[in-house]
């Protein structure tokens, strides 16, 4: 087993450290095993997703080039939170062509992209309901969002949904309840309302 971890921390990854799955969000390295499968030994990170109640075993080799990565430095989660201060980016797509783009953010695994999805779906209480698309879209960029801020802070989801909430109602787009869609300009608002 010491090759295991010679290689682990080689890579970075250590056992019982918390790490980004692009494709399911935090979760924490419960062991480096070494399995037998078809013949070849391979060297695993037991990754567990309580929340999720699963757990997946990435190869150590392939850990990079699946997206695997550590958490967020303090400094990029406070520039996450400055991106949700910012107005929404809402192109002038179909839906269907929006949405994928929107997974494929929420897939990437990268912080700030899952950012300007929670930013660009917000809606307050003033603004029309979401379509439940919208709506589980938001939530699953959210839900990425709360549990790294969590993580990296190391403070409650609670108190994390609460610090993204603050950083949302301070958008420009809250502050004058108007569902402002397009790049910022005042000009295509008034061009999609004719």
């Amino acid at each position: 087993m010491t090759t295991a971890k010679k290689s682990a921390q080689r890579l970075g990854f250590k056992s019982g450290e918390a790490i980004v799955y692009p494709a399911h969000g935090v979760g924490r390295i419960t062991a480096i095993e070494e399995q037998e499968i078809a013949g070849f030994k391979l060297e695993l990170y037991v990754v567990s997703f309580d929340k999720d109640k699963m757990v997946l075993r990435v190869p150590t080799g392939k850990a990079s080039s699946v997206g695997m990565r550590k958490l967020a430095e303090p400094a990029l989660v406070q520039k996450a939170l400055d991106v949700l201060t910012g107005r929404a980016r809402v192109k002038r797509t179909m839906w269907s062509r929006r949405a994928q783009e929107y997974e494929a953010k929420i897939n990437s695994g990268d912080l700030i992209a899952v950012t300007e999805v929670v930013r660009d779906l917000y809606r307050s209480e003033a603004q029309p309901e979401q379509s439940y698309s919208e709506r589980q879209l938001y939530e699953s960029a959210l839900d990425r969002v709360v549990r790294e801020i969590s993580a990296v802070n190391k403070i409650t989801d609670t108190e994390a949904l609460k610090l993204i909430e603050q950083s949302l109602a301070k958008s420009p787009r809250r502050a004058k309840g108007a569902d402002a869609e397009g790049d910022g300009e005042g000009d295509d608002l008034q061009e999609e309302a004719a």
